[in-house]
């Protein structure tokens, strides 16, 4: 996953988010592993230096914490190798991503590169933090591994806000978000912005709000639907469906349907209970108006609850995890 705030390698928002992943990219061959995990729902092989023993022990126990959260979502289908490498140059080297800096992490559907937890900070990575970490990219192979197989996986055209979601949500991670209420006023204030449809446009400017936008969507999603319904779409895509195809057999409406739903529904505040579709306007006497109740202009407030959201339609973007 990609995070930052003004730019690649922001540390404000690295340090208001914390996400410390990134996920995708074409899978690199790795050498012979030292040290294997099975697992109910998979099988792991862990490649590290002598140097990275201890390290190595922290990302393994975290890949066990992690199976019962994941287990939501099925089991792997091939084993899945991480890579633990010595410092953050080797790491951006692996994933082939220069110069991001708040990287710690890179997910693929069948290998995991991992920056040694020792030299995350000068102190190192708390075991929590790396347990984080690796249940949200965790979550990335697996979606991939349920949805497709190792040929074609990159061809699913899986849409950020979908597998950036399932991960946020999946690992726990919305109170490292932006909340709804900034996202409906981020909504407000900039109409013609899509943080969902087209978040790749706003990944410089506004990356604290694809993310956050990604977590909330699929947290709507799953509510909404529910977790089966969810899973449906993954397993619609492994039998030869696409992203748009496979949403639309297994929720019942088009992807751009529900991120219009959803969009509205965060624009007028449905998550605080308030009224999604206003009251009509009771009828006027033709040409008289009511005595004494001038008309007012329309209100210019950027926040009414009473605004309807521009349309648009969304189109899902390339996949970029």
């Amino acid at each position: 996953m990609r995070v930052g705030g003004t730019g690649r390698g922001s540390l404000l928002l690295l340090a208001v988010m914390g996400l410390l992943s990134a996920c995708a990219s074409a899978p690199l061959k790795a050498t012979a592993p030292t040290d294997a995990l099975a697992l109910p729902h998979g099988e792991f092989f862990f490649q590290h230096s002598a140097k990275d023993a201890q390290a190595t022990e922290m990302v393994r126990r975290a890949v066990e914490n992690a199976g019962p959260r994941l287990s939501r979502w099925g089991s792997f289908q091939e084993p899945v190798t991480l890579i633990i490498h010595p410092n953050h140059a080797a790491l951006e080297r692996a994933a082939h991503r220069p110069g991001y800096d708040f990287l710690r992490a890179w997910a693929r559907y069948e290998q995991v590169e991992v920056q040694s937890p020792r030299t995350w900070t000068r102190a190192g990575a708390t075991q929590r933090q790396v347990d984080e970490l690796l249940l949200h990219e965790l979550t990335h192979s697996l979606m991939w591994q349920a949805s497709a197989t190792v040929s074609d996986w990159t061809r699913k055209g899986i849409p950020l806000w979908f597998s950036e979601g399932m991960a946020s949500y999946t690992a726990g991670q919305g109170y490292r978000v932006p909340s709804l209420e900034d996202l409906s006023r981020f909504l407000h204030d900039h109409p013609q912005a899509d943080p969902l449809a087209r978040a790749e446009s706003l990944y410089e400017t506004e990356n604290a709000t694809v993310y956050g936008a990604a977590h909330h969507a699929f947290t709507f999603l799953m509510e909404r639907y529910g977790e089966a319904r969810v899973r449906g779409i993954l397993a619609a895509m492994r039998r030869g469906q696409d992203f748009t195809g496979g949403f639309l057999a297994a929720i019942g409406l088009p992807v751009d349907a529900f991120l219009r739903d959803f969009r509205r529904y965060v624009f007028l505040r449905g998550f605080k209970g308030g009224r999604l579709t206003p009251l009509p306007s009771p009828p006027r006497p033709e040409a008289r108006g009511i005595p004494g109740m001038p008309q007012l202009p329309p209100s210019s407030a950027p926040h009414s609850p009473t605004s309807a959201p521009s349309e648009t339609t969304p189109r899902a973007p390339s996949p970029t995890s």
